[in-house]
């Protein structure tokens, strides 16, 4: 389990231009929530926060968070909202206080290990299907990454949820979901030339007419 700290100091005066006022002095607005707690309204340091998340992952990292001068209490980074015209300035993070005996539901990146055989042998590629797993565990058993070994994998094989097993805890995503697949290597076909499309037709005869022709034409007319 990873942890990092973070410092926070409640927040009194709400809404959406308390918010605008908060994050011009260099503060993000938070909230955290959690079981068995009313939510409380929080700040933090903008520049801090940014730091923070350069070190760790937003959703399995546990935090201790302290709150003025209280005991710290141990938290996740539920969500985090960024201005839509400038992604980089957090608009508002909500904090979750975890419990050590309470299971709570992450999302945990998955790292594919090793070189598939299909692609070794094969000239196949990996195709990758899921990037995140949803599993429920304790606090103190999530793990910063599921590794998934692709070594054994041949051309047109896949793994999938099922085929994984997780030391402490249990998958939420399902059972059946496929999370890669070795898949044969796109060849892309020639178009045909307009020389190839002409060939075995008959060429169009065009004759000129002979004089004799032209003088019989005119007795016709």
């Amino acid at each position: 389990m990873a942890t990092a700290a973070l410092s926070a100091n409640t927040r009194n005066a709400v809404g959406k231009g308390a918010a605008r006022s908060l994050r011009r002095q260099g503060k993000v607005p938070a909230v955290v929530y959690g079981r068995g707690r009313t939510p409380e309204s929080l700040e933090l340091d903008a520049v801090a926060f940014e730091r923070l998340l350069t070190k760790v992952r937003a959703g399995t990292t546990v935090l201790d968070v302290t709150v003025a001068d209280r005991t710290p209490i141990k938290a996740l980074i539920r969500e985090i909202q960024r201005n839509p015209v400038r992604p980089i300035e957090i608009v508002h993070v909500d904090l979750y206080e975890v419990h050590a005996d309470e299971e709570i539901a992450v999302e945990v990146p998955i790292r594919f290990v090793g070189t598939a055989e299909g692609v070794r042998n094969s000239g196949g590629v990996l195709e990758v299907v899921l990037h995140e797993l949803q599993i429920r565990c304790l606090p103190g058993d999530i793990p910063e990454q599921i590794e998934v070994d692709i070594n054994n994998l041949g051309l047109g094989q896949s793994v999938h949820v099922s085929d994984l097993k997780l030391e402490k805890g249990s998958f939420l995503t399902d059972s059946g979901v496929t999370l890669c697949t070795i898949v044969a290597a796109k060849v892309e076909e020639a178009a045909a030339t307009p020389v190839e499309a002409v060939v075995g037709a008959e060429p169009e005869l065009i004759r000129k007419p002979k004089p004799s022709d032209e003088a019989e034409g005119e007795k016709k007319d």
